[in-house]
């Protein structure tokens, strides 16, 4: 089992909240964490995508109040939305015998909006943990593993594999899996391959703007189905939305949010890149290197504020965190190779959003200075400052 850094954040909520529910895709190691953490602990674990262990939860409030004092686990949560009115009143009465936290792990494969909409009668009784794939700070600290990890994602058993080859089948079966039957648990009539080209086009498009009248006219379909289809990958947590970040500076403001696939290993499915070589040969290697920085950015850094910052005059950033209270917002552009440097569009922006902190991402490890306050620095040493935060002397 790799460790991963969001266990702890799901054992303090335990330790709070009667409910935690752990969000992430299908595949992302949900099931073994939970398992890790009921081995623990008086539990017992239903999949609701079993029919026996769903026939045990056809009398849901007699079963669940036979559980009492254990560790209840109910994995494939979206399946059953009906069960939070009763999980209301379950929790409810376990309160007013003492118990008051540790009682259900709730595991979906939808966002947290998503779920949210049906756990509204949890509200105050549940926290919410969304799982990201594998990220650079739970795996070795080595050129060739952080490699390994762009090339085929952080789902484990992709980044796992015994070869790339092994590996690019295994994301080549998890796509079919969810434009065949996944997307349809989540009442979509959506034609797989329509939305597979969809998904294939947003990968060619790594990190740029979203043009839904371009998408739609190229997918032959109408501009308001092209955004219900993204709607979808991005409540399937498969795409990321990144939205502009609107400084008050008097200036024209880029308005769209840009769209990254956010696992880089299902972009190198989806193009068909089934080796290192292969990646850096091709034009998506400096957008997939900056999608995969993002998320392993952005995952370092849970409860943030994320977006990104560009003017019509050509000021950019690529990754602003508002991070809140004392951090406050941190600046980040992102640069694959090994020579970074401070563009004029970075100062610009700089000067627009005067953050907090300021830094360019490159592929290297050192750190070092650049002037104007911008420090030069690797991935996995951001990603550790965001986790460990500390003062930038």
């Amino acid at each position: 089992m790799i460790d991963r850094l969001v266990q702890a954040r799901v054992i303090a909520a335990l330790q709070r909240q009667a409910a935690v529910a752990i969000i992430g895709p299908r595949q992302v190691g949900k099931t073994t964490l939970a398992r890790h953490i009921a081995e623990t602990r008086l539990s017992v674990y239903l999949d609701l995508e079993s029919p026996a262990d769903l026939a045990k939860l056809q009398e849901p409030e007699l079963f669940l109040e036979s559980q009492a004092g254990k560790l209840v686990v109910l994995d494939e949560i979206h399946r059953a939305p009906g069960l939070f009115t009763v999980l209301r009143g379950v929790i409810d009465r376990a309160r007013r015998r003492g118990q008051r936290h540790g009682l259900f792990l709730l595991l979906g494969s939808a966002s947290i909006d998503l779920l949210r909409q049906s756990g509204e009668s949890l509200a105050g009784r549940i926290s919410y943990v969304e799982m990201s794939p594998v990220g650079m700070l739970e795996i070795e600290s080595s050129r060739a593993l952080r490699d390994q990890l762009w090339l085929r994602g952080g789902f484990p058993d992709s980044f796992l594999a015994q070869s790339d080859a092994d590996s690019l089948a295994w994301r080549e079966d998890f796509v079919r899996t969810y434009l065949e039957r996944d997307v349809a648990q989540f009442g979509a009539r959506i034609p797989a391959e329509t939305l597979r080209r969809l998904w294939t086009m947003l990968a060619h498009n790594q990190g740029q703007l979203l043009n839904a009248s371009r998408l739609a006219s190229s997918l032959s379909v109408s501009v308001p189905s092209v955004s219900r289809y993204i709607d979808l990958l991005v409540d399937l947590l498969l795409v990321r939305r990144l939205p502009p970040v609107h400084a008050n500076v008097g200036k024209r403001l880029t308005k769209s949010p840009k769209v990254y696939v956010r696992d880089s290993g299902l972009v190198h499915a989806l193009l068909r890149l089934d080796t290192l070589d292969s990646l850096l040969g091709h034009p998506v290697s400096g957008p997939s290197w900056e999608g995969f920085a993002i998320e392993t950015l952005i995952a370092a850094a849970p409860g943030a504020t994320a977006g990104f910052y560009r003017t019509a005059a050509g000021a950019e950033i690529d990754l602003v965190l508002d991070l809140g209270g004392k951090q406050g917002t941190w600046a980040v552009e992102i640069k694959r190779g090994l020579s970074p440097a401070i563009s004029r569009g970075m100062r610009n922006a700089l000067e627009d959003l005067r953050p907090k902190q300021a830094f360019v991402v490159y592929s290297g490890d050192e750190e070092y200075p650049l002037g104007d306050g911008v420090t030069a620095i690797g991935l996995e040493g951001l990603a550790r400052r965001l986790v460990e935060p500390v003062v930038a002397r």
